[in-house]
């Protein structure tokens, strides 16, 4: 997905845990990011703390979208995505991804994953992996009108 590219509709979930949202719920409100995390990747397990706390600092300002995007077949039960969301304190609605639409729609390959998207629901910003949390949030803070240093 090329920055400015244009936030795809929220549509193919297998469940949604936590409360279920739409693509205009997500536009003209407020910028949104999205965070793509598997029950069996460590370092989506590690991130969760510091993605939860940015959940929680920018709650008024930011909405956070969780997609759990399944890498095996082990990674398709419910009840252990379910288990994992409430043990590592995932309150942000989450989209079950059990066929890969969104994850297809986002031509996204990695977990984590964590895309930034303006009110307009443009891209801002893009990044994968465990680390770059600083950079993260540098990036929110651009979208958010946030001066940082």
């Amino acid at each position: 997905m090329k920055l400015r590219s244009e936030l795809p509709e929220l549509t193919g979930a297998t469940e949604w845990i936590n409360g279920e949202v739409t693509k205009s719920d997500l536009i003209g409100d407020k910028p949104t990011l999205i965070h793509f995390w598997s029950v069996s990747c460590g370092l989506c397990k590690e991130a969760m703390p510091e993605v939860n706390e940015f959940r929680d600092e920018f709650e008024d300002e930011l909405n956070v979208i969780a997609v759990h995007m399944p890498r095996s077949e082990k990674d398709l039960d419910l009840d252990v995505i379910k288990a994992m969301s409430q043990g590592h304190d995932i309150t942000q609605p989450i989209f079950v991804d059990g066929e890969h639409k969104l994850t297809d729609a986002f031509e996204n390959q990695y977990v984590p994953a964590y895309y930034v998207f303006d009110e307009e629901g443009k891209l801002r910003h893009f990044q994968a992996g465990g680390g770059g949390m600083k950079m993260l949030r540098k990036r929110v803070n651009r979208v958010l009108g946030i001066e940082t240093k």
